[in-house]
């Protein structure tokens, strides 16, 4: 009896840890697919910069004109531009700052952590997928029904991404962030994908809520990879730096 029940015992470990295994192959293989789906690691690592200008429309059937400028590592600079007013955000690789003017804030201020979270997301210029384990996350493969990813990035929140089953490309993302003891979820879909100098881009976005996903849509109308952009795009304003860093004296100490 003895004898049986740790042969039991050890025969679950060992399936436990084989599930593990192929749990974590399966996951990788997934990953190797959508990037090469996409165009292949080389093609996206060839480009460096890309500027995206957009339509908006909202809630109440609203429109704007929303524009991205993004280069690699992970710089980006967002804009939103709406009956003659721009909202700006950026981020330089160190700092989140943006301008505000529909609330009557003209001048630059620094981001919370809390809206910094979104804008980190989308400064990842190949997405959380790639190279996700040199950015310190961890991703799960949960069942064939659906290809379903689980991403878990450094910081604790969650990315479920969605692939599409004929051609391993992000069609969906659920997105969880948690702040302050609370939950915060918002859904993202792809659709209508072109190439870009080889690699595949969303030219359709929408996202909103999970009762109501399609709350905002982007149509991109505009992609051009490659662009020279000034570093100034992103740096944080001089209203908002520090002495040091008006100095130049960040990161020798």
């Amino acid at each position: 009896m003895r004898h049986g029940v740790i042969v039991l015992i050890a025969a679950c470990c060992f399936a436990t840890l084989s599930l593990k295994l192929l749990s974590a192959q399966t996951a990788d293989e997934l990953v190797a697919k959508n990037i090469e789906a996409r165009g292949g690691m080389e093609k996206m690592k060839a480009i460096k910069t890309i500027r995206m200008t957009a339509k908006f429309e909202g809630g109440g059937g609203f429109t704007a004109v929303v524009g991205q400028e993004s280069q690699r590592p992970n710089l980006i600079r967002q804009t939103f531009t709406l009956q003659g007013m721009t909202q700006v955000q950026a981020y330089d690789g160190a700092d989140g700052w943006q301008i505000q003017p529909f609330g009557g804030k003209k001048d630059p201020e620094l981001m919370g952590e809390d809206d910094l979270r979104d804008l980190l997301l989308d400064a990842d210029f190949d997405g959380p997928l790639v190279e996700y384990k040199e950015k310190g996350s961890t991703v799960e493969f949960l069942g064939h029904d659906v290809l379903r990813l689980k991403v878990t990035l450094k910081n604790g929140d969650i990315i479920y991404d969605y692939l599409d089953p004929d051609t391993f490309i992000e069609i969906r993302r659920e997105i969880q962030q948690f702040i302050r003891g609370s939950v915060r979820d918002r859904v993202v879909g792809y659709g209508s994908y072109k190439p870009v100098d080889g690699v595949m881009y969303p030219f359709s976005i929408s996202q909103g809520p999970k009762n109501h996903p399609d709350e905002q849509t982007i149509t991109v109308q505009k992609m051009d990879p490659n662009v020279k952009i000034d570093p100034a795009d992103f740096m944080l304003p001089a209203s908002l730096r520090t002495e040091e860093k008006k100095s130049g004296m960040v990161g020798v100490h």
